[in-house]
C-alpha cells in the first residue's frame, strides 16, 4: 500500500479522498490550513488506519516549503502527491486579494503552491519509484495572459481561477516530460463540475454533483498506472484547453513561474 499526501485534505473532496484511501489500506498524510480541523480528521482516520497530519496556509510560501521539509524529513518513502487544495472564484462581486507574498490569490494557490510543494517533494518522490503526482485541476481553464499575469487590470474571480487551473495543466504536461523515464508519473484531472463544496457554494453556484462524484478520478490516478503527462474528465481520459499543449505557451509559463516562485 501507498503512503499519499493529499492538500486540502479537511473539507470536500479532499476529506472524501482521505477516507476512501485510509480506509482501503493506504497510509495517508493529510494536509489542511487549520491546525485544530487537521488534528480532528486525523483522529478520525485513524478510527480507519494509519494517518498523520500536517498544516500550512498555501498562500504563505515559506509554509509551503517547510510543508514540502516536513513531509520529506517524516515520510521518506512518500509514493503519491494528491495537490487537491485551491480556492475558487470567490463570491459574487468580490475583489481581487493577494497572497502573504503579493501574489494574485488564486495563481498562488491553486497553480504557485502545489508547484513549490511538488519540487519540494520531488527528491523523495524520485528516491521510491513508481511514484505519482496527481494535480486536481478544474474543466474550466482560460489561457494565462503573459502582460498580465497577475490579473491587476479588469479582475474577475472567474478568470483568476480558470487562469490558475489552466496553468496548472500545461505546467503538469511540461513537468512530466522533464520526469519521463525515471518513475514519477504527472497528472491532471477534472474530478467532476459544480462539486458541492465550499467554493461553489460560496460562489453561489447550486452543485450539480457530490464529492463522491469527484472522488473516482483522483483515486485512480493515486492508485492506479495511467500514464503520464494526461489529462482526465473524471476518470476518462480528455482534452484540456488546446493553449496548455503549446510549447510556446508552456516556455513561457515556465519562465513566469520561475519569477513569481524567486527561482
Amino acid at each position: 500500500m501507498s503512503t499519499v499526501l493529499i492538500t486540502g485534505a479537511t473539507s470536500g473532496l479532499g476529506r472524501y479522498v482521505a477516507f476512501e484511501l485510509v480506509r482501503s489500506g493506504h497510509v495517508v498524510l493529510a494536509h489542511g490550513r487549520d491546525a485544530g480541523r487537521v488534528e480532528h480528521l486525523v483522529a478520525e482516520l485513524r478510527t480507519h488506519g494509519t494517518a498523520h497530519g500536517f498544516t500550512a496556509d498555501l498562500a504563505e510560501p515559506a509554509q509551503v516549503r517547510r510543508l514540502g521539509e516536513q513531509v520529506a524529513e517524516a515520510h521518506p518513502g512518500l509514493d503519491v502527491l494528491v495537490n487537491n487544495a485551491g480556492i475558487g472564484a470567490g463570491g459574487p462581486g468580490s475583489g481581487r486579494e493577494e497572497s502573504a507574498d503579493g501574489h494574485e490569490l488564486r495563481l498562488a494557490v491553486n497553480y504557485l503552491a502545489p508547484v513549490a510543494l511538488t519540487r519540494a517533494l520531488l527528491p523523495v518522490l524520485r528516491a521510491h519509484t513508481p511514484a505519482r503526482v496527481v494535480n486536481v485541476g478544474s474543466a474550466g481553464q482560460e489561457p494565462v495572459d503573459f502582460d498580465d499575469v497577475e490579473l491587476t487590470r479588469g479582475y474577475r474571480g472567474v478568470s483568476a481561477y480558470c487562469r490558475s487551473k489552466f496553468a496548472l495543466a500545461a505546467h503538469t504536461f511540461t513537468l512530466a516530460g522533464e520526469l519521463v523515464g525515471i518513475g514519477v508519473s504527472v497528472n491532471v484531472l477534472h474530478p467532476a463540475a459544480y462539486m458541492d463544496t465550499a467554493m461553489v457554494r460560496e460562489a453561489g453556484v447550486t452543485p450539480w454533483n457530490t464529492v463522491a462524484d469527484g472522488a473516482p478520478g483522483v483515486l485512480a490516478l493515486a492508485t492506479e498506472d495511467r500514464g503520464t503527462g494526461r489529462y482526465f474528465d473524471g476518470t476518462r481520459p480528455a482534452r484540456a484547453h488546446e493553449a496548455a499543449y503549446d510549447p510556446e505557451v508552456r516556455r513561457r509559463l515556465a519562465e513566469v513561474t520561475e519569477r513569481l516562485l524567486g527561482g
